[in-house]
């Protein structure tokens, strides 16, 4: 006898709930359109899906490697346009992925949906790259420190302050915000750095901090900041071993600069 006939529903497989989540457009369907996905949509999407798994990330342009996450958020519709709008409004995928929020919704078509997986990949790729650092020497993962911090704070449109705590093996073991500032500033109190290092029982540091004009270049600000820092952590027996200020597509080192 089938559930049907017992009155009983029939169960949902997970991919019927994943669908649910998503089942409203971003863009309004046009009264014309049906339920059903048109095929040249329906074939396009598979050919997309099979490059990829076949010839990965590099197999793809920005705007096709993010039709292949819109097509999560916007189930029944072509969203090729949507994602070459976003590539020209951004400038590339992974400043579409890190834009703000605001500056998202702000683009015709683009939604709760497509907000939350946008975010979701983005939450996933810093996940991903600070894995490959926490917990491990910075000597020998400076390439992977570099890539953190670029994937974390070098698309953010403004400044954010972190700092690196090491131990006595100069493993990394804890990385902290420690202030959000504005388009050209950040507050930063010595003090608070200092303090939060013998709470971690760190013995060295490295200071972070981004420049969304994309220049790396660091202010008397900055180099005035940084030699406070550092007094404040000599006296206690800390080390600074670096601040590095993260650009668009390249980082300074004060240590490297002689500025440290």
């Amino acid at each position: 006898m089938s559930a049907q006939s017992l009155g009983m529903s029939k169960p949902r497989h997970f991919s019927d709930s994943q669908a649910m989540l998503f089942a409203v457009d971003e863009v309004p369907a046009q009264p014309q359109e049906t339920a059903r996905l048109p095929s040249y949509i329906r074939d396009h999407r598979a050919r997309l899906r099979e490059r990829f798994l076949v010839g990965g990330a590099d197999a793809l342009p920005d705007y096709e490697l993010l039709e292949l996450i819109l097509f999560r958020a916007i189930p029944r519709r072509d969203v090729k346009p949507l994602a070459r709008q976003l590539i020209e409004i951004f400038g590339d995928f992974n400043r579409v992925i890190s834009a703000p929020i605001s500056r998202l919704t702000e683009v015709a078509g683009v939604g709760e949906a497509v907000v939350t997986e946008l975010k979701i990949i983005e939450a996933a790729a810093q996940r991903l790259s600070r894995s490959r650092v926490m917990q491990r020497q910075v000597v020998s993962s400076w390439d992977a420190l570099l890539d953190y911090c670029h994937t974390a704070m070098a698309h953010r449109d403004t400044e954010q302050f972190r700092v690196l705590y090491l131990d006595r093996k100069n493993v990394l073991i804890a990385d902290e915000a420690q202030a959000q500032g504005t388009v050209d500033h950040v507050p930063v109190y010595p003090r608070e750095v200092v303090k939060r290092a013998l709470e971690l029982n760190a013995s060295a540091l490295i200071l972070v901090h981004n420049h969304p004009s994309g220049d790396p270049t660091p202010s008397a600000e900055d180099i005035d900041m940084t030699a406070q820092i550092q007094t404040a952590a000599q006296a206690l027996g800390l080390t600074l071993h670096d601040h590095l200020v993260i650009g668009k597509s390249t980082e300074l080192s004060f240590r490297a600069q002689g500025l440290l």
